[in-house]
């Protein structure tokens, strides 16, 4: 299933939402973070008027979430004058797998506007396509195709702490909120670079901020910076902006996660 037919699948069920998915969109035992995140989000737009961006997301990873059906809660935790804030739960057999808080607020005036910079960068002639490969990397990866511009891939030993990658999901646009989610979720862990074979690593947690909320971008020339900025004791921390088609900033994230090795 296409990522949009996922997210056309989250259909309101009684009290909740179900949604579900096929072992296509897994990242290891659990289903790949940016479409569980993603899901929430799409029962949350349901019930949140469009005129409404998503400002931001914080996401905590509880526990695996398997291939199949989900059930989604959610809950309005506040509503002000110009901002909503929704909690947004993935449950299964009464356990919270994944929580999800996402603010939605209107436009304000104000003076200030700023936004990051964007470089170009040189697409090298040696440049890495990622390859999908059966078993071996995560299956959710078949459904977005990837270019190393900088950095290092996965178990490769190398020692440079960013990456720059050119990304593309294998779907229709132009692309919605979920979409930008998926894509700024894809970058692996950064650390995994520094190693030389297959080890296990997780998310904790994850936060997005949206800068732009323009709904004409295609699903493909995006862009994903990251970097790693602390390693201790088994937990990293690592950083990066999503920039669309024509370098426009779209995101900010961070994101705190385990490597085993």
């Amino acid at each position: 299933m296409r990522f949009s037919e996922v997210m056309r699948g989250v259909v309101r069920d009684g009290e909740g939402w179900s949604a579900q998915f096929g072992d296509d969109w897994l990242q290891g035992r659990s289903a790949f973070g940016g479409l569980q995140a993603a899901m929430v989000v799409r029962a949350l737009r349901q019930q949140v008027p469009e005129h409404l961006p998503l400002r931001t997301l914080q996401v905590t990873f509880l526990a695996p979430v398997p291939a199949g059906a989900v059930r989604i809660h959610t809950q309005l935790l506040r509503e002000g004058k110009n901002t909503l804030q929704w909690e947004g739960r993935i449950v299964a057999d009464g356990q919270t797998l994944c929580l999800v808080i996402a603010i939605f607020g209107a436009a304000r005036e104000s003076s200030i506007h700023r936004l990051p910079p964007f470089e170009s960068v040189e697409v090298p002639a040696s440049s890495t396509v990622f390859p999908f490969i059966p078993g071996l990397t995560p299956e959710f990866t078949q459904h977005f195709s990837a270019r190393w511009l900088r950095g290092d891939l996965p178990y490769s030993g190398g020692a440079d702490n960013s990456s720059v990658v050119a990304l593309n999901l294998k779907d229709e646009g132009p692309v919605d909120e979920t979409q930008i989610i998926a894509f700024a979720d894809f970058i692996p862990p950064l650390a995994l670079s520094m190693l030389r074979k297959p080890t296990p690593g997780s998310s904790l947690t994850w936060m997005l901020e949206l800068l732009t909320h323009r709904r004409d971008l295609p699903c493909e020339g995006w862009r994903v910076d990251a970097q790693l900025d602390a390693a201790v004791d088994g937990y990293t921390s690592q950083g990066l902006t999503l920039w669309g088609p024509g370098g426009v900033p779209v995101a900010l994230g961070r994101q705190s996660m385990v490597v085993f090795g």
